[in-house]
């Protein structure tokens, strides 16, 4: 019996810095689950009504909480923004690039119930290897 797969959610709004001075809010939802342990996905809900989803390694993230990381189409880094702490990320694609602040301490509290949910270090535990295996196979 595969384990039963669990997800982490949180909804929360990021700023997208359009210059120094200005910056937009976009509604977003944070989402990590068991049955893809080592992604989480950033849902942007657009004025277009069409949501943009970007996935990349939950150790990024973990690891942008604490320092500049990540290279290429994600980089993400801790600063301060005024008197609050903020993540930035910065998402680079063929459409534009697009550089988002969210709430550190929200991020961090969402990442906390990741990590009960799966453990770092126990993400290919979570996949359940042989029960997919014996599923392809049956």
């Amino acid at each position: 019996m595969g384990q039963s797969t669990g997800v982490v959610e949180q909804e929360l709004e990021l700023n997208l810095v359009l210059s120094p001075e200005r910056s937009v809010p976009v509604a977003a939802r944070l989402s990590y689950g068991s049955h893809d342990p080592f992604a989480v996905y950033v849902t942007f809900h657009l004025d277009s009504g069409t949501p943009v989803t970007w996935v990349f390694a939950r150790e990024l993230l973990v690891e942008g909480t604490f320092r500049p990381c990540g290279q290429g189409d994600v980089r993400i880094w801790p600063t301060r923004s005024g008197r609050r702490s903020v993540l930035c990320m910065a998402l680079s694609s063929p459409a534009g690039d697009a550089l988002l602040e969210a709430p550190l301490a929200t991020v961090a509290a969402w990442l906390e119930r990741a990590h009960r949910l799966v453990p770092p270090g126990a993400e290919l535990a979570a996949l359940d290897l042989d029960g997919s295996l014996a599923e392809l196979l049956a």
